[in-house]
């Protein structure tokens, strides 16, 4: 996941083309097809049993696959995804979303939140519960949300912090009103501040050693709060229990133990067709036959903020020429792509306008349309004029060299090796010869950190709305994350001039007039996304495709 090549936990890579070829059984769209038969936006359909609170029994057991990683503090630069989503059953969730993306402040921790923006500079008052409390007994008070972002900010470098994006732009936390209100004050504003404390850290674990090492292959329940806490942990098998906190100021969790059990992600179908856990992701269309009209289950299928786009080595010696960058743009049919990922399943979608906005989202706008052509005629143009010619064999040649592009293919998934069939039947009419280079998905780390590829298509998954907090993470030019290689000092700037902007609309509206600046560099291409789909019990409550929203531990459950 990105989380471990110095990006936020927040934005995860996937490995497999096929993740998110999965079928939508409910077959509904959040907006209705145009005149070509394809929806106008992506889907903001979500499916998760919604259930309030008193509509979920006291009782009951819940068990995915699942368990503690190498390193379990989602703070940390090699924090992964599987490691924020256990934290949140014994740490805080403090602030979480809607399905697309309104804020929501959890008032069993912050009771009253006030931003203000004077003279150009944002204020964030945070009143915390006064019933808030640390298992161990330390109160939750402004010294939590200031050793959040001391061990965040990136004033010392010891700190292996996964992001130091807007805790960065915070110039002070201090003490209110008394010590159950924080007082943060920016540099400028900041409009995604609410990402930066979903949740925080106990002061304890903000030292360096701790924030580095404490939580490797352990757990801190003492440092943690919230409706569910620890209770077994085995660490020969990796399998976890949450139990019912005693501790736990606010409305009591519906389960008795929440559990996760430690199985290789492709064990996972079989566990739940076997009845050893509740819930599965269906991640293909072969998996989701499995498990589909199982006796007792049900499919729950929704949006999905996910996006699979095709990346351009810029630093490679045969695409750091602009012109074979764009002739490839111009030969690639995305819709035939996006036909090719979908073929066959009940699923149709808009092509992705954006890297870091969703069609679903306010603001968004289709800016890879606006600038990337699919134009195969003008591609041959293109290669002309940067005087590319035509050889014998069509495969065009420029000073003695042929035009071979590499095309990194990891696995030998059959859905990954019909998109690369695809995308080199685009190329060659052009005369442009894809060699595709065939790897282990054991190599995904090194074929990204070390950027050995030409083209590789990899995707995103965002866990929090703010799109703009990550266009530097895309197009920056001095960012490891910016995989392409591409970007400018000057686009930087105008990039990272955007964080500033206070409102959100506003901020959308900068997002799109950048990005289609940075697209024009034709290094990153956006093809398709898909929807997430998954296996459950029936009658499990709030659990399934929920986009941005994360239901909290307290209300998952099984209906009454």
């Amino acid at each position: 996941m990105r989380a471990r090549l110095v990006l936020p936990v927040a934005l995860v890579v996937a490995i497999s083309v096929a993740a998110t070829a999965c079928q939508s059984a409910t077959g509904r769209d959040a907006a209705g097809p145009d005149k070509d038969g394809a929806p106008k936006a992506a889907s903001a359909a979500v499916d998760y049993n919604p259930q309030p609170y008193d509509k979920v029994k006291d009782g009951g057991t819940y068990t995915t696959v699942g368990t503690f990683d190498d390193q379990g503090n989602p703070f940390n630069v090699n924090g992964t995804l599987t490691a924020s989503r256990v934290w949140g059953w014994y740490n805080a969730d403090a602030i979480t979303y809607s399905p697309t993306g309104e804020v929501r402040y959890n008032p069993d921790y912050y009771s009253d939140v006030k931003v203000t923006v004077e003279g150009g500079n944002q204020k964030v008052v945070l009143t915390i519960n006064p019933k808030a409390t640390f298992n161990d007994g330390t109160p939750i008070d402004w010294t939590a949300i200031h050793a959040t972002w001391k061990a965040n900010n990136g004033s010392d470098k010891d700190f292996a912090a996964s992001s130091t994006d807007g805790y960065d732009r915070i110039t002070s936390v201090e003490q209110g009103e008394n010590a159950k209100q924080a007082v943060l004050h920016f540099k400028g504003a900041n409009a995604s501040w609410p990402a930066l404390f979903t949740t925080f850290l106990h002061p304890k674990a903000a030292t360096v050693d701790n924030f580095n090492k404490a939580y490797v292959k352990q757990a801190h329940p003492e440092w943690g709060a919230g409706p569910y806490t620890v209770g077994t942990w085995d660490t020969h098998s990796g399998n976890i229990t949450f139990v019912r906190n005693p501790k736990w100021w606010g409305k009591k969790g519906k389960l008795d133990k929440r559990v996760y059990v430690n199985l290789e992600s492709t064990a996972a179908v079989n566990a739940f067709k076997n009845g050893q856990v509740d819930y599965t992701s269906a991640v293909d269309a072969e998996s989701l036959k499995q498990i589909k009209g199982l006796k007792g289950t049900e499919i729950r299928s929704g949006g999905s903020p996910f996006e699979y786009s095709l990346n351009f080595n810029t630093k490679s010696p045969v695409l750091s020429e602009q012109a074979v960058r764009k002739a490839i743009v111009e030969s690639v049919d995305r819709p035939q792509i996006a036909k090719i990922q979908f073929q066959g399943l009940d699923y149709q979608e808009p092509l992705p306008g954006s890297a870091v906005l969703y069609s679903f989202q306010k603001g968004y706008e289709d800016n890879v349309s606006a600038v990337l052509k699919y134009a195969p005629d003008e591609a041959k143009k293109t290669l002309d004029a940067a005087g590319w010619r035509p050889g014998a064999d069509g495969i065009r040649v420029k000073n003695g060299k042929k035009l071979e592009v590499g095309y990194t293919l990891l696995g030998d998934d059959p859905l990954g090796k019909a998109t690369a069939g695809a995308f080199a039947a685009m190329l060659k009419p052009a005369g442009i010869h894809l060699v595709v280079k065939k790897g282990d998905d054991a190599d995904f780390a090194k074929t990204i950190n070390e950027r050995r590829f030409d083209l590789f298509l990899s995707g995103n998954r965002s866990m929090d709305p703010f799109g703009a907090r990550y266009l530097c993470d895309f197009y920056c030019s001095d960012r490891d994350s910016n995989i392409t290689g591409s970007g400018t000092p000057s686009l930087d700037e105008e990039i990272r001039a955007i964080t500033g902007i206070a409102d959100l609309g506003e901020q959308a509206a900068a997002v799109n007039k950048v990005e289609k600046k940075a697209l024009r560099q034709y290094a990153f291409l956006p093809l398709f996304s898909g929807p997430s789909t998954y296996g459950v019990k029936k009658g499990l409550a709030n659990v399934g495709a929920t986009i941005f929203h994360t239901p909290l531990p307290e209300t998952v459950g099984w209906e009454k």
